[in-house]
């Protein structure tokens, strides 16, 4: 929102300790300085506002600071809660978490800067390095596309936003984590599980929604210069000005490369791609009492290149056979986005909003003679109406459209003769969706939506969604979600990495649409240990394939199969977590998830392969009391799990073994704060583990059982990194 004066406005509201007691004698002030009241008896006070956006300090001796950020005008009187902090009577500064459980009835968590900042945090695919519920690993060891994993599920199922519009979808997908770079990211918020129904129908597992920083943000200049031992380099700069109350505009920027080639395990190929990438955006926003518009427009250009430096020495094929295998995907991506807002009544808190974004994205790929180009046209459109009538009730309704074109030129194998075959795939998906949501004090919160969508390939589909949070006692809150989900898969922009193997790729015409039924139980509890709070969560989901793309390894070790399930296919997480305040300033988080994640491949229902059967977390951070320094380790327990089948050489043997071990890692950075600046370094698989093979057949990449998607592990050892962060404020 950007910044709208108002000086005849009062901001009112009440300031209570832990207890719910009033505080008297509270000071409440604008971070600007502009102006500051103390409470009265009942913790009471007005202030009188000056611009919004703005950031409310609330302070009191004995107690937390709390900075609450004001984005507009609030329509009811502010509730401000103090904890209280005593330690032999000696007044200590607290931190606010840099991960969150969201508010709501869905079951998920917040992250903010303060958790990235834990980490180097290149881009999206390195911000859940502390984190338990995500996991990030390699879909292959030669283009470096990389996926997430929820609920053990493969990151496909898990619908990607940045600010509420779906993003990223389609030939976008394989390497869309490495598109976000990570100083450009004020928060990340991840549901689990059927999410709600107003972003769409595409949620299977649940979603990840990005925000980026903001134009109507206080004003600033941020700097971040980055640089690792395996020859990466990244430079980062983000600034804002608010032009005038009402309007203000924001540029990010952003470049990486890599300067030297690196092959630690010796077997002729690059262990991490050369990924050299430049990324502008220029955001705008306007705020009124009556109308918000938000919007901007980014460029991406990308050239990822991989493949051998040299030819291996230990296979029977001679130097002079065959030119060096090589891989290149350069990528160019244009999108606009706009959201605009009218607010009908403040009392009701109803507006009407209209958000559309649109997007191109052209990638060329060459994998050896290989070749796949795609040009996708995506639009998106919302139009949602949202309100509250009478104390606890509150809708949310809106109509959408989805939009995709992808057209195509492809030549599946290595004769530079062969013609490349050109196709299209495109769909239309108009849509409507109605969600209530009954909050009952935020004691006892039901929403249920429902959308009805057609498909211009699949016809009309329904997706209903449910959630339900209930607090019977304080501290304890208990959750329960059911819902559906689908999305339509388009194999061979989804599935591009798996032509830079040797296997042959089979793909099945008429595939079905995916859909998925998702259920989940959780409950947490905070409750005080030792004077300070002890938090605990567990949470189970079950996730259910009706249809299903599934990529059948099994079957043929020779080919992979992209083909429609023809059997069962399910998924059952279970996990456990715990975040302690050990000591003050050092908190500590330890998690475990079991995953049993199974597919029928071939007719038979098999454990789904290269999925970890369990994962262990235990992090750390702690920050002195001055703020000055910052500690943080992490170290996962990454449990084993099946392989594809092996396919077998010329001897008979099987190429790889039919299962891996479990392994761990360990990452650690340590931080020095200054006023404005603060310099970093840090280290990423500091346990030095490295899977021996990530390379099936790497002597003879031309051949049939050249494979290096048989990925498990890291494929790399030790790395260290060092960076800088510079941030100018106007204030």
């Amino acid at each position: 929102m950007a910044a709208t004066t108002a000086p005849s406005q009062m901001v009112t509201g009440r300031v209570t300790d832990s207890q719910g007691e009033p505080l008297e004698g509270a000071v409440v002030r604008w971070i600007d300085g502009s102006q500051a009241v103390a409470t009265g008896p009942e913790g009471d006070f007005s202030i009188e506002a000056t611009r919004f956006p703005a950031r409310l300090v609330t302070s009191y001796t004995g107690a937390m600071a709390d900075t609450l950020s004001v984005d507009a005008f609030p329509s009811a009187p502010l509730d401000i809660t103090l904890l209280d902090y005593t330690l032999d009577e000696v007044t200590v500064t607290a931190r606010r978490r840099g991960l969150t459980n969201l508010a709501g009835a869905v079951n998920g968590f917040n992250i903010n800067q303060a958790e990235l900042f834990r980490a180097a945090c290149c881009n999206l695919g390195e911000s859940f390095v502390t984190n338990p519920s995500v996991d990030v690993s390699y879909n292959d060891a030669a283009t470096g596309a990389k996926q997430i994993k929820l609920l053990g599920l493969s990151g496909a199922y898990v619908q990607m936003l940045t600010e509420n519009l779906p993003n990223y979808r389609g030939p976008a997908a394989p390497y869309a984590l490495g598109y976000v770079p990570g100083t450009w990211m004020k928060s990340i918020q991840v549901s689990k599980g059927s999410a709600s129904v107003k972003n769409g129908y595409e949620s299977l597992t649940g979603q990840i929604n990005i925000e980026f920083l903001k134009p109507q943000d206080e004003e600033q200049l941020n700097v971040n210069l980055y640089g690792d031992t395996q020859a990466k380099f990244e430079a980062n700069l983000d600034g804002n000005i608010h032009i005038n109350d009402r309007l203000s505009t924001g540029l990010l920027l952003h470049y990486q490369d890599a300067y030297k080639n690196h092959d630690m395990n010796d077997d002729g190929f690059i262990d991490s791609p050369d990924v050299r990438q430049f990324h502008a955006m220029n955001r705008w926003a306007y705020f009124s009492p009556r109308y918000i518009f938000q919007g901007g427009f980014s460029i991406l250009d990308e050239k990822r290149s991989s493949g051998e430096v040299g030819h291996s020495h230990s296979g029977h094929v001679a130097e002079s056979s065959h030119p060096l295998y090589t891989i290149g995907i350069d990528t160019r991506r244009y999108q606009l986005f706009a959201k605009n807002a009218v607010v009908v009544d403040q009392a009701t808190n109803s507006n009407v909003a209209l958000m559309a974004t649109g997007s191109i994205h052209d990638q060329d790929s060459r994998y050896g003679l290989r070749v796949y180009d795609v040009m996708q046209h995506n639009l998106y459109a919302s139009l949602m109406y949202e309100g509250e009538f009478g104390q606890h009730h509150s809708l949310s309704a809106g109509l959408s459209l989805n939009a995709d074109r992808l057209r195509q030129r492809l030549r599946m194998t290595h004769d530079a003769a062969a013609a490349t075959l050109p196709f299209t795939d495109s769909e239309t998906t108009p849509g409507a969706y109605a969600q209530y949501t009954y909050n009952l004090n935020d004691k006892l919160i039901v929403m249920g939506g429902l959308r009805w969508d057609h498909s211009s390939i699949y016809g009309s589909f329904l997706t209903p969604r449910a959630h339900v949070k209930w607090m019977p006692v304080e501290g304890l809150s208990l959750r329960a979600s059911a819902g559906k989900g689908s999305r339509t898969v388009y194999p061979y922009a989804e599935f591009s990495y798996l032509l830079a193997g040797g296997r042959k790729l089979v793909v099945d015409a008429d595939l079905d649409r995916e859909e998925a039924v998702n259920y989940g139980l959780s409950a947490s509890y905070v409750f005080p240990l030792f004077n300070r709070n002890f938090s605990v969560n567990a949470e189970y989901f079950y996730t259910r394939f009706p249809h299903q793309v599934i990529a059948d390894r099994d079957s043929d070790p020779s080919t992979v199969h992209i083909t429609s399930l023809n059997g069962k296919s399910y998924s059952h997480t279970l996990q456990v977590e715990a975040t302690y305040e050990v000591i003050s300033g050092l908190t500590a988080t330890a998690a475990y998830r079991y995953n049993d994640v199974r597919a029928t491949y071939g007719g038979k229902l098999m454990t789904v392969p290269l999925t970890n059967r369990y994962k262990a977390l235990l992090t750390a951070s702690y920050k002195t009391p001055l703020e000055l320094w910052q500690f943080d380790a992490t170290v996962q327990l990454n449990g084993p799990g099946r392989m594809p089948t092996p396919a077998t050489g010329a001897d008979g043997a099987p190429l790889w073994e039919g299962r891996f071990k479990a392994f761990a890692q360990l990452s650690a950075q340590v931080t020095r704060w200054f006023r404005h600046w603060s310099v970093y370094i840090g280290g990423e698989n500091l346990t030095g583990f490295r899977q021996k093979r990530t390379i099936i057949g790497a002597d003879d990449p031309w051949g049939t059982t050249f494979d290096p998607t048989m990925v498990w592990g890291p494929v790399h050892g030790p790395m260290v990194y060092v960076g800088f962060r510079f941030n100018l404020t106007k204030y």
